[in-house]
């Protein structure tokens, strides 16, 4: 093999190399044939009845390569936008909007591209994701987005108006397989180690592999296990829950279960509340779920230490017992397949948003009206008012309040609880009672004086125009 010094400034090697065919698109058979199903029926002129598709896993996997290779195979534009930048409303109505109607320049089609979706920010960038929800299910044109956790609350909406296909992560081995094939195009010395080092510092990004192999290869022409270990240090890659889970449950070395934890997106408190409830589903002989708990309980007593105590060095222990010490508890078990199930806390925690969300608001409302603070609202006033809502007989007394305040009817709900409906009827025959009052009094007598000077003013009208017609001919005939 030629050795030969790498220029710098060549067009980078992730562009150079990324698959130009479908076929190209490595490791993801089952994506490529459930993407290609639902592309198929936009080629057919039969708009699917999902009229989205949002394509998740981890980074560096195919994505977005795969739906670039589709629109180059198939002659379809490609509008690839960054979910990120465009945010707002008024950005995705401009923008993914109008392309949604639009009609090719050239081509056979467009394909309207989102990367990083779940990028959106849950509160900031709501009206962006609702603007989404609406132009999806009218788009003329297939929408696709990419997402590495499409688990994220913020996204959960798309699903309804979405196909989800997933993308495996990369073998260690087929990572090592796509950086040699560039070693051999490039002519580059690589020495086999060299490349499986940084395959496992960047856990199957093949995207972050390439740069690291192109950094190397251009710097020294070649590419060593001895170069690899000083020039390539990784990224600090965050992991999803369920990366988190699976680097903990099928972990083969305790350092990388220990890393798991560390480097998890969810705070320490979410990690473990996933494994309190997936260790049951995953660990089926007693004995291992027994040792995975005891070490789960002892980081629990470690964070809680840690947090509450202020010693945080305490965390390394949070992390081992959680990480090793739930990885390696089992002794007896055959790993099991069972999906991961979500957390009954954060279950809990998702049905009572709404009503967290509705004593913020009535609590806004109060406070706006006595001139105090939502905490003490919250604190002082609310209690005396679950107490008039749902304990004083009469209903008005309720009522009159919900009205002064102008609380809505989830509001009165929550006030009430199982006497909301008497509530809300007691509110309704109040604002009757009201719009009566607000009518002219009127009595009887003077309604038929009334109806008396309407019909006199009718019959002078009629006279009116029965003399000036008689005028009229008599005018005529002389």
């Amino acid at each position: 093999m030629s050795l030969r010094r790498v220029k710098k400034g060549n067009i980078p090697w992730i562009i150079k190399y990324r698959p130009r065919t479908i076929e190209e698109v490595a490791n993801q058979e089952e994506a490529k044939k459930r993407f290609l199903a639902w592309f198929k029926q936009w080629l057919e002129g039969k708009k699917p009845s999902k009229r989205g598709a949002l394509l998740y896993g981890p980074p560096g996997v195919g994505k977005t390569s795969l739906v670039e290779a589709v629109a180059r195979q198939y002659r379809f534009e490609l509008l690839e936008l960054n979910a990120s930048d465009y945010r707002s409303a008024e950005a995705i109505r401009r923008t993914v909007g109008v392309a949604a109607r639009k009609k090719p320049l050239w081509g056979r089609g467009i394909i309207i591209l989102l990367d990083e979706i779940d990028g959106i920010a849950p509160r900031e960038d709501s009206g962006g994701l609702r603007a989404l929800l609406e132009i999806i299910p009218e788009s003329e044109n297939p929408i696709v987005m990419t997402a590495n956790d499409p688990w994220k609350d913020q996204i959960r909406p798309l699903h309804q108006v979405s196909e989800l296909i997933p993308f495996k992560s990369l073998s260690l081995t087929q990572v090592i397989a796509i950086l040699q094939r560039i070693c051999d195009l490039e002519g580059l010395e690589c020495e086999r180690e060299a490349l499986r080092y940084i395959a496992e510092v960047e856990r199957g990004d093949v995207r972050a592999a390439i740069n690291d192999l192109q950094a190397i290869a251009e710097g020294y022409g070649r590419v060593t296990l001895t170069l690899a270990r000083l020039l390539v240090r990784g990224r600090e890659k965050k992991y999803e829950i369920f990366q988190t889970l699976n680097q903990i449950f099928y972990a083969d070395k305790a350092w990388k279960a220990r890393m798991a934890i560390s480097n998890s997106q969810e705070d320490y408190e979410t990690v473990i509340a996933w494994l309190n409830d997936n260790i049951p589903r995953k660990y089926e002989d007693p004995r291992d779920a027994y040792r995975a708990f005891d070490a789960l309980s002892r980081a629990t007593i470690m964070l809680n230490r840690a947090k509450f105590g202020g010693n945080w060095s305490l965390l390394n222990y949070v992390f081992t017992l959680a990480g090793p010490g739930v990885a390696f508890a089992r002794k007896y078990s055959q790993i099991s397949r069972q999906r991961y199930s979500y957390p009954d806390r954060i279950k809990m925690l998702a049905r009572l948003r709404e009503v967290r969300e509705t004593r913020e608001r009535l609590a806004q409302k109060i406070a706006e009206g006595v001139l105090s603070s939502r905490r003490l609202v919250k604190r002082e006033i609310l209690p005396f008012l679950f107490i008039i809502f749902r304990e004083v007989e009469d209903p008005s007394m309720a009522a009159r309040l919900a009205l002064g305040y102008n609380l809505d009817a989830k509001e009165v709900e929550f006030l009430a609880g199982p006497r909301a409906r008497e509530i809300l009827q007691a509110i309704e025959k109040i604002k009757k009672a009201r719009r009566e009052q607000r009518k002219p009094a009127t009595s009887r007598a003077e309604r038929e004086e009334k109806e008396v000077e309407k019909k006199a003013k009718g019959a002078a009208r009629k006279r009116r125009r029965t003399r000036g017609s008689s005028t009229t001919l008599d005018s005529f005939f002389s």
